[in-house]
């Protein structure tokens, strides 16, 4: 499907929507890093002129609410380095293995991640990729595999393979070779989308993108034979052979992460990474210090237990921040989750609440919920 219209209301830090509960504004976090000082810029943007609370999104970025001063949030946010271009800020969609050069024996997409970013600032042209145009970097676990990206790369064994729209394409490449690669895509989908928003609009989608660039996709064969489960990474995560640091993993109820616990997560002083999945990963704690800070966050809402069924649980935002919205959804799926805790009775599946048939945020394989007249129903058909 091509939209009818160019125009593209994706909301950015400088753009911003207005909900119905207010100004929202949308932080990209390219692969979803944060440092200390960031997290902590977000977290007094929030508690000082906003919602206090940072809203998780399925692009591992942060959502700002009801904003009162949008001035006052440019400024803390250009000071923590969140907006090193203004004209760019919006196409900065990048998702990328959370756990990258921390757990497993993947490659280390981090440094990728930077470069892409830089050549997607560097450059004038992509300035004008839409809004909802999606980069993905997988270091092999095939956690990516379900983010429905335009334009990914993956590692395996002998190099780099660039997906187009989830096919894979012919060749592998090194990591610069990789990211040109990206770069080289995004460009030509510019030049050739006309009012397409997402590499799926294009006619005959990754084929034509992919002969625009003398590239050809591969019949026949799976773009994620390693395929993640899509569940957030939780609890205690030793890094590395040697085990030596530790990366605390911790699912966000519902997204909602409150500007006084970010604010605690930044006082760590050590790297934060905003997953798909809508959690947080605090990075690089020493054994004895991540003991502590797990005795101070555990209370505080944050879910470390990977059997806890707030793993199965998300949902759109929902009344009053949603004006299309039938229900407070969040209101709602709290009172489920709290019933199932109850019971011990968990839903085997992730299932994904919404208020109206809009379904957003919904993620891929999740089982999606409606809001009707008569309680909530499973959508016929994913969006």
């Amino acid at each position: 499907m091509t939209r009818s219209s160019p125009d593209d209301a994706c909301p950015g830090a400088l753009r911003l929507h207005e909900a119905a509960d207010g100004a929202l504004a949308r932080i990209r976090l390219p692969g979803g890093m944060l440092t200390s000082a960031q997290l902590a810029a977000l977290a007094e943007a929030a508690g000082e002129y906003g919602a206090p609370v940072l809203e998780l999104t399925s692009r591992g970025n942060v959502q700002l609410r009801s904003i009162r001063d949008a001035d006052a949030v440019g400024a803390l946010l250009s000071q923590a380095d969140l907006l090193p271009s203004p004209s760019h800020e919006r196409v900065r969609n990048i998702v990328a293995s959370p756990l990258s050069g921390r757990d497993g024996d993947f490659a280390d997409v981090r440094p990728l991640v930077v470069r892409l970013d830089r050549g997607l600032i560097s450059s004038p042209a992509l300035a004008a990729l839409p809004g909802r145009f999606l980069f993905s970097l997988d270091d092999g676990r095939g956690d990516m595999a379900t983010m429905g990206a335009d334009i990914g790369v993956r590692h395996e064994p002998a190099g780099w393979r660039l997906l187009i729209d989830g096919h894979l394409t012919e060749g592998l490449h090194g990591p610069e070779g990789a990211v040109e690669c990206m770069l080289a895509a995004a460009q030509a989908f510019v030049r050739i989308r006309r009012n397409a928003w997402r590499v799926s609009e294009l006619s005959a989608g990754a084929e034509t993108l992919a002969a625009s660039l003398r590239l050809t996709t591969v019949p026949g064969q799976a773009a994620s034979p390693n395929a993640h489960p899509g569940r957030a990474p939780v609890g205690w995560i030793e890094q590395g052979p040697e085990g030596d640091l530790v990366t605390l993993g911790a699912a966000v109820p519902l997204g909602q992460l409150p500007a006084r616990v970010a604010a605690l997560l930044a006082a760590a002083e050590k790297p934060v990474v905003i997953t798909p999945w809508r959690s947080v990963l605090l990075c690089d704690l020493p054994h004895e210090d991540a003991d502590a800070v797990l005795r101070v966050l555990a209370p505080l809402g944050l879910i470390f237990d990977e059997r806890s069924p707030w793993l199965n649980a998300s949902s759109c935002t929902g009344l009053p921040g949603c004006g299309r919205s039938r229900t407070d959804v969040h209101a709602d799926v709290r009172l489920e989750v709290a019933e199932e805790i109850a019971s011990g009775i968990h839903s085997p599946v992730h299932r994904h609440w919404v208020g109206c048939p809009r379904a957003c945020g919904a993620p891929s394989t999740s089982q999606v919920l409606v809001a009707t007249e008569l309680g909530y129903r499973p959508l016929d058909r994913h969006p």
